[in-house]
C-alpha cells in the first residue's frame, strides 16, 4: 500500500485541481495520510499568484523537504501555479524536490508519483490546455458545500497579473458537463454550489458565441438537492441585464456577488488594462441594488499600483466610502515578474502601498460595522457549519457570507442542529466582524 500526503494552497480553483489529483491517486490505490505522520510521497499543490502566495508555497515545500531529510516523507512532488510559472527554477533552487510538474501534467499525477517512488526525478510541463476541465474529485470542503469550476484560464491580460501566463487562454466547460457534476455533488449531499472561474461572467463566450452564465444558472437551479448557488469572480464589464434578472428571479441563486474591481481611478484602471471605468462600475452597482435591494456586493482593490499618486488614491478612497461595499478586501500591489506593470517606471514604495491599504481597510471596517448593526432584528436562513464548545454556541453562514473569506453568524438554539442543516436565526448583536443571534423555533 502506497501512502500520499497532500497540501493544497491558494484559491478554490486550485483546490478543485487538487481534489481531482486526489481522486486519481485514490483510484490507483494510494492512501491519503497526514504527511507529518509519514508518507511515501507528498504533493505540494502550490499557488504562485502574488509574492505572499509564493512565499507560502516555498515555505511549505521547504517544510516537506525537511520531513524528507528526517525520514518522515519519502518523496516530494511540487504541482500547481508556482510549479507552472517557475518550472526548472524550483528544482534549481530546491534540488531536494523529486518532481516539479506543470498544470498540464495533472492528468498524469499517478505516473509522476510512481516514477519518483522508483527514484526518478521528474519535470514535465505539457501545454496548459492539457489540464482537464473536469474529472472525479475527492472533496476537501465540508460535505454540504463545494466549489464548481465552470471555466479555466483567462483572456483579460490585466497588466499586474500573471494568471494568463500560468493558466493559459480562457476555456469554458460544456454546460451539460457542469450540470452533470453538479447533480453528482447534490447526490453526495452538497447543498451549496459556489461557481468559480478566473472570470465567471465570461462563461460560454468561447464555446457558444454568447455569454451563457444566465442559462447555466437556470440549468443548475433545476437540480434537486441544491439549495444555494453562489457566484464568485464576476467581472463588471460582462455583467448583463439578463444575469441580473436571473439573480433576481431564481430562488436558489443567492443575492451575493463578488466583483473584483481593483481600482476606481480611470487612469489607473486603464494602466491596469481593466475595461470598466469607475462611472460604469458605479452604474452597475446602482442597477444591481435597484433590481435586487438585499444584494450583498463583495470586491477587492489594489493600492500602490504604479502611477498611483495622492490624487489617484483619493479617488479610490472616496469611491469606497461612497459605494459602501458590504465586503471588501484590499491588497498592496505586488510587482510580478513577466507582467507589464512590473516594468512600469513609476513604482510606489512599499510603505506607501501598505499605508494606503490600511486606510482602505480601516474605512471599510466602519462601513461594515454600520451595515451589520443595521441587520439587528432581522432574521436570516443560516447554513450551520459547526458548534463551538468554548462559547456554547453554533456558527454558520447566511447568504451574505462566502466560506473562508467573509463573516459568520454565531447563535444559540433551543434544539440540536447538525453541520449542513438550515435554520432561521434572528440577529440581536454584532461582535467585531461577526453577527450574534438566536435560532427561531
Amino acid at each position: 500500500m502506497k501512502t500520499v500526503g497532500f497540501i493544497s494552497l491558494g484559491c478554490p480553483k486550485n483546490q478543485i485541481d487538487g481534489e481531482c489529483l486526489l481522486a486519481q491517486l485514490d483510484a490507483a490505490g494510494y492512501t491519503v495520510a497526514d504527511p507529518y505522520d509519514g508518507v511515501d510521497v507528498v504533493i505540494v499543490n502550490t499557488c504562485g499568484f502574488i509574492e505572499d502566495a509564493k512565499k507560502e508555497a516555498i515555505e511549505n515545500i521547504l517544510d516537506m523537504v525537511q520531513l524528507k531529510e528526517d525520514g518522515v516523507v519519502g518523496k516530494v512532488v511540487v504541482t500547481g501555479c508556482l510549479a507552472q510559472r517557475y518550472q526548472e527554477e524550483v528544482l534549481d533552487e530546491i534540488p531536494e524536490v523529486d518532481a516539479v510538474v506543470g498544470i498540464g501534467a495533472n492528468r498524469d499525477i499517478v505516473a509522476v508519483c510512481d516514477r519518483v517512488l522508483a527514484d526518478e526525478t521528474v519535470t514535465e510541463f505539457p501545454a496548459q490546455e492539457e489540464l482537464p476541465l473536469s474529472g472525479e474529485r475527492v472533496l476537501t470542503t465540508p460535505e454540504y458545500y463545494a466549489y464548481l469550476k465552470i471555466a479555466e484560464g483567462c483572456n483579460n491580460c490585466c497588466t499586474y497579473c500573471a494568471i494568463p501566463q500560468i493558466r493559459g487562454a480562457y476555456r469554458s466547460r460544456e454546460m451539460d458537463d457542469i450540470a452533470d457534476e453538479a447533480a453528482q455533488l447534490a447526490e453526495k449531499g452538497v447543498k451549496e454550489l459556489i461557481l468559480v472561474a478566473q472570470d465567471t461572467t465570461l462563461y460560454g463566450k468561447d464555446l457558444y458565441g454568447y455569454l451563457a452564465l444566465p442559462e447555466l444558472l437556470k440549468k443548475l437551479c433545476a437540480i434537486d438537492g441544491i439549495h444555494w448557488i453562489r457566484l464568485l469572480y464576476c467581472y463588471p464589464d460582462e455583467f448583463t441585464d439578463e444575469l441580473i434578472d436571473v439573480m433576481a428571479t431564481e430562488e436558489k441563486v443567492l443575492h451575493y456577488v463578488d466583483l473584483p474591481l481593483q481600482h476606481a481611478n480611470d487612469t489607473i484602471l486603464k494602466r491596469m488594462n481593466r475595461r470598466c471605468t469607475a462611472e460604469q462600475t458605479a452604474e452597475l452597482i446602482e442597477k444591481l441594488r435597484e433590481r435586487i435591494p438585499d444584494i450583498v456586493i463583495r470586491t477587492t482593490f489594489i493600492t500602490g499600483f504604479p502611477g498611483e499618486g495622492e490624487e489617484e488614491f483619493e479617488d479610490l478612497a472616496v469611491f469606497v466610502n461612497e459605494i459602501e461595499f458590504d465586503c471588501l478586501g484590499c491588497f498592496a500591489y505586488s510587482a510580478e515578474e513577466g507582467t507589464p506593470a512590473a516594468e512600469f517606471e513609476d513604482q510606489v514604495d512599499e510603505r506607501t502601498k501598505n499605508d494606503r491599504k490600511e486606510i482602505i481597510m480601516n474605512d471599510q471596517y466602519g462601513i461594515m460595522l454600520e451595515k451589520h448593526e443595521a441587520l439587528i432584528g432581522e432574521s436570516f436562513e443560516v447554513l450551520v457549519e459547526g458548534y463551538d464548545e468554548y462559547s456554547d454556541s453554533y456558527f454558520g453562514r447566511t447568504y451574505r457570507d462566502a466560506p473562508e473569506i467573509d463573516s459568520v453568524i454565531r447563535f444559540t438554539a433551543p434544539f440540536d442542529l447538525n453541520e449542513g442543516d438550515f435554520c432561521e436565526v434572528k440577529v440581536f448583536g454584532v461582535d467585531e466582524y461577526d453577527l450574534i443571534g438566536e435560532a427561531e423555533v
